[in-house]
């Protein structure tokens, strides 16, 4: 996996589709627009004229109070160079929708998602498109249609670069660095999903579990922490990519004590929650491989029976 530093004028040109002006996708359509790139923001009638009027507020330590205007539609009507896909899991079919099957084009389309199933379903969908696995890190809340607040001290985007995209890829690496996202690019799809999951599963379980932030069930909850950081990096070996379960516990000792995980912002304000995404993609593929993830499999049935 490398850095982007180096990428000039990425930006230039650059047409922007996000499904999905949540908080991750309201905070990267206000980075890359208030960079330059035009940016078109795909959401529901109410949320499109919102954003069309007031453009995408954001508050941020990292990046500053700004304010700046995007596009908006309820469905993308003509080709762009990237779309990103940045809805929960559990609003993906629907929102989809508003994506025609034929309109994307050659586009690269890089999805935002929890969990590791959903690159298939983009690459059935959208079969001329470059659909190119990617994951994200950041606490980042939609507060009220149009704004977003960011909450950690960082942004970090990997992309995969995979079947001929390596250049298209890198120019769009170039871009998020120049919006101020950290940004890097490697050529190992399970390795980049998986990593990911490694970290994002325990914490979703463990803090929706408990209504309790990381600081607290890392503490409270350390045996079932080290289990369940144990079991998914088994699955993640068996599907091919590399997992190290000591560095995932020292990067979540690492992160700070207040962080709260999507999953149980979801559940405590009475919305769906992704737990089909994270902790039953891994039970599924333990499944698959015959891996017992006891704990794992306990928390997926505890939230599943509760939520």
């Amino acid at each position: 996996m490398s850095a982007v530093t180096d990428e000039q004028d990425a930006l230039t040109g650059l047409h922007v589709a996000v499904l999905g002006p949540g908080g991750v996708g309201g905070l990267l359509a206000a980075l890359l627009a208030r960079a330059g790139a035009a940016v078109t923001c795909l959401a529901s009638a109410g949320t499109a004229d919102r954003l069309r009027t007031a453009g995408v507020r954001v508050q941020s330590g990292q990046f500053g109070d700004f304010t700046t205007p995007v596009d908006a539609a309820e469905r993308l009507t003509t080709p762009v160079d990237v779309v990103f896909v940045c809805v929960k899991a559990t609003h993906l079919d629907d929102a989809l929708d508003r994506v025609p099957a034929d309109v994307p084009g050659d586009a690269l389309v890089v999805p935002l998602l929890n969990g590791v199933e959903h690159v298939g379903l983009l690459r059935r969908r959208y079969p001329e498109a470059g659909v190119v696995p990617a994951t994200i890190r950041v606490e980042s809340t939609r507060t009220e249609p149009g704004v977003v607040q960011h909450g950690s001290p960082f942004v970090t985007v990997d992309l995969v670069a995979v079947g001929g995209l390596e250049q298209r890829v890198r120019r769009l690496a170039g871009a998020l660095h120049q919006a101020g996202v950290t940004t890097r690019v490697g050529d190992d799809e399970q390795a980049a999903l998986w990593s990911k999951l490694n970290f994002l599963a325990p914490l979703a379980l463990l803090t929706t579990a408990a209504q309790a932030t990381a600081g607290e069930v890392r503490e409270s909850r350390r045996e079932d922490l080290v289990a369940i950081v144990g079991e998914v990096a088994a699955v993640a070996r068996a599907e091919g990519a590399p997992a190290d379960e000591e560095q995932v516990v020292d990067f979540f000792d690492g992160v700070p004590a207040g962080m709260r995980s999507s999953m149980q912002r979801d559940a405590a304000a009475g919305r769906p929650i992704e737990l089909d995404a994270i902790g039953g993609a891994v039970v599924r593929a333990a499944t698959r491989h015959g891996i017992a993830v006891p704990v794992t499999a306990r928390y997926v049935d505890e939230l599943r029976a509760r939520y």
